[in-house]
């Protein structure tokens, strides 16, 4: 399949489809559209009112299939890629192998989100169906969707619809990392993740493996994975824009599959817990897009990752381990594992680079879920500057965020009576903010730290996926507040 930006018609296409936002000219444009498409324009002007997601179709005298797709007042960047997938996503087998996208009646910024709707619309999450399934002809080989942006047309519109193919492809494969099992997604997958995507896109990888885990000392990150068969690691990858304006440290929780450990979790949900690497995929693909986008910035990801499984080497509560900055941490239960190896990922961060902003991204506490549902992350900083900027970067991109507090009140939760610091309250409130509190400890009072918990938004049911799915989340979010701050 091929997605291009053309000023006019592709006259070798077999259909149409308007795309409308629900404006003060809405009924002259639809007359316009049904004289040139031979159609009766009070019947269109019935029919079609461009609610957001609202289609309507019709064919012509000559058998071409013609579509319109609402998008409603103000849609948000969320709103119309949405609408775009979801058309897509439900229309593919009936739309013929070139169309023609027009969206020339809609704003320049809009262009952007309408190239990434339609190719996420392609996304298939059938993995290992063994089954065949016909593909949908135009996202076929030979498939070709001709945006015709009118008077849009030009450079700057051009580099929005590259910027949303492009984060559409990323996105998609976060997808299938997220929606993988865990018997197909160990450390080393997410491991030769990133040096295969380093090398396909000109950035840099490097995979501190298990002898130099324990050589330098990343023992969080070795208890917490030493009852797995799969080794642990620490997966680095930086992108540098020559003479760049910023640099970012990025951090993700990469746990594979979390079964609690000793701790262990109920049997109800735990099949889900495949999806507890989501902030490890942010980061991930993050570092890509940016590489990908050329963004003139020096970008450092860091994942600690590994499994959380059961076995005799285990660790358990009542331990006391050391982290890779040599402060102490009581394990009081080994399902708050994930703080854990970020400890380890953070403290790395903060001992060997110097960042500009430092963010660490963890599908972290059943407690913000608990908070904020499904439709906001938690966001924990003590810089209002910082938090105004992550703000509004969610609200631009849906992908949205609510502060919660980090006062140094809920230190008392995860003070420790034999080590520097225990890694959960044990009390059946605050949840996600001792979790933050506990981070905290490893940033070495970083002036710019920002905690996203993204345990409610990373992993979700949606009306792409019969069941629950990878998001992206974060992707977005951290592409637009980078851009904001250069």
């Amino acid at each position: 399949m091929s997605l291009i930006l053309s000023s006019s018609f592709d006259t070798q296409a077999q259909s149409r489809l308007y795309v409308l936002n629900q404006s003060d000219d809405l009924l002259t444009q639809l007359q316009v559209i049904a004289n040139q498409e031979a159609f009766d324009a009070e019947v269109l002007a019935k029919e079609f009112k461009a609610e957001l997601k609202e289609t309507f179709s019709f064919y012509t005298t000559q058998a071409q299939k013609v579509f319109f797709l609402g998008l409603g007042k103000n849609a948000d960047s969320a709103q119309v890629i949405k609408a775009l997938r979801y058309f897509f996503h439900h229309q593919k087998t009936r739309i013929a192998t070139q169309i023609n996208v027009v969206v020339s009646s809609l704003n320049l910024e809009q262009l952007e989100w309408v190239a990434n709707g339609i190719v996420l619309g392609q996304y298939n999450s059938k993995l290992y169906k063994t089954e065949s399934e016909t593909v949908s002809e135009v996202f076929g080989q030979n498939g070709q969707i001709n945006l015709v942006a009118g008077e849009l047309f030009g450079e700057n519109a051009k580099n929005l619809v590259d910027k949303g193919i492009a984060t559409a492809e990323t996105q998609m494969e976060i997808f299938d990392l997220m929606n993988a099992p865990a018997n197909k997604k160990t450390p080393q997958v997410l491991c030769d993740w990133a040096v295969a995507s380093a090398q396909k896109f000109g950035y840099s990888a490097h995979i501190i493996d298990r002898p130099a885990l324990e050589k330098d000392g990343f023992e969080a990150l070795l208890a917490v994975g030493q009852g797995s068969e799969h080794d642990p690691a620490m997966i680095v990858v930086e992108y540098r824009f020559p003479l760049p304006q910023k640099t970012i440290g990025l951090v993700g929780k990469g746990v594979t599959f979390d079964t609690g450990g000793i701790s262990i979790k109920s049997s109800t949900n735990m099949h889900l817990m495949k999806s507890d690497m989501g902030g490890a995929a942010a980061v991930l693909g993050t570092v890509e897009l940016a590489a990908k986008l050329k963004l003139p910035v020096h970008i450092i990801g860091v994942v600690p990752t590994c499994e959380n499984a059961v076995d005799a080497k285990s660790f358990k509560p009542s331990d006391v381990i050391g982290s890779y900055l040599g402060k102490t941490i009581e394990i009081i239960d080994t399902d708050a594992e994930g703080r854990v190896i970020l400890a380890d990922g953070l403290g790395y961060m903060v001992k060997n680079y110097k960042t500009d902003y430092l963010i660490d991204l963890a599908t972290l506490t059943g407690s913000c879920i608990s908070t904020l549902g499904y439709h906001a992350a938690g966001l924990f900083t003590n810089n209002d500057q910082l938090a105004t900027r992550l703000s509004n970067a969610g609200s631009r991109t849906g992908e949205r965020l609510w502060r919660l507090p980090l006062w140094d009140l809920y230190k008392e939760d995860i003070a420790s009576d034999i080590a520097d610091v225990k890694n959960y309250s044990g009390k059946p409130m605050a949840g996600a903010i001792s979790a933050a509190k506990f981070l905290e400890v490893f940033t070495e009072n970083h002036n710019n730290w920002a905690h996203l918990d993204i345990a409610g938004t990373a992993f979700g049911d949606t009306e792409f996926v019969p069941s629950r799915a990878g998001t992206a989340y974060g992707i977005r979010l951290l592409i637009d507040f980078i851009e904001g701050v250069l």
